[in-house]
């Protein structure tokens, strides 16, 4: 694929950003939006779009095919930073024990790994949508801060979490701009419901964090890539940070949209 050398390169720069930096950026932002006196009010997100992130797009499996379009056999989890216990219990999972469950490998942790088509659009002015086909999940990334008025001790836990997004590469008042290259799309989401990192029943906690990185870009022979890094970070199941790339090409319509329930016994 032409874009796999740019992929990388993008990934690479995004995985070398501290997660602990763009949380004082975040803190920063709110800091110097609040302390704003009269005049015009800032311009929305969308307002403010560097890029393009809207549309329908197909995930493109250039890696890890087996874990991914087929159903991983019980006990495999390679390549994943997990302790000791979430072997255990990966180790005892049966499908069968995800009965009235079934969606918990399609939280925010794990979605943007699922095969399938996304649709992303704007819900309003300040908040980015991402509707998946598989699993029939929505996102909700919110610009401008937190993405619910209540304290985070009061937000229950939900599959696709509480994300906060902002545009890379933005004035940050005294410690200048938000990390990563200008016009990305960095969201932090928390409050998500304990669920799994395969389908096979390798956990993640309802203490886990993921920080994302989005890129979109076009290429000479007119084809749109979409380009989602995730790192998910959970003390309670894994020994350090996993990080994944995962790639979708941008396609027309909605044509080929097959919204389908969470599934627990097959790979999509």
């Amino acid at each position: 694929m032409k874009s796999n050398s740019r992929i990388v390169q993008r990934a690479a720069a995004w995985l070398c950003v501290p997660v602990f930096a763009l949380i004082v950026c975040f803190v920063a932002r709110d800091a110097k939006a609040q302390g704003r006196g009269g005049g015009a009010p800032p311009p929305t997100a969308r307002a403010s779009a560097p890029k393009d992130f809207t549309g329908y797009w197909v995930a493109v499996v250039t890696e890890h095919w087996h874990l991914r379009m087929l159903m991983p056999p019980k006990g495999d989890y390679a390549m994943l930073p997990v302790n000791a216990e979430a072997r255990r219990l990966a180790g005892m999972w049966t499908p069968a024990q995800d009965a009235g469950n079934e969606c918990r490998a399609y939280g925010a942790a794990t979605i943007m790994r699922v095969p399938g088509r996304l649709h992303i659009h704007w819900a309003d002015d300040n908040t980015l949508q991402i509707d998946t086909d598989s699993g029939t999940q929505t996102r909700l990334l919110h610009f401008g801060g937190a993405a619910t008025p209540e304290p985070a001790s009061a937000v229950q836990p939900q599959w696709q979490g509480n994300s906060v997004a902002v545009w890379a590469g933005k004035p940050m008042g005294r410690n200048g701009k938000v990390p990563g290259p200008a016009g990305d799309l960095s969201v932090s989401t928390t409050r998500m419901k304990a669920g799994y990192l395969r389908k096979n029943g390798v956990p993640y906690s309802e203490n886990a964090t993921l920080q994302e990185y989005f890129d979109t870009f076009t290429e000479p022979d007119g084809n749109s890539w979409l380009v989602v890094t995730s790192i998910i970070t959970d003390p309670q199941y894994l020994t350090g940070p996993y990080a994944t790339t995962n790639h979708f090409k941008k396609i027309p319509d909605g044509q080929g949209w097959d919204p389908t329930p969470c599934r627990a016994d097959q790979a999509r």
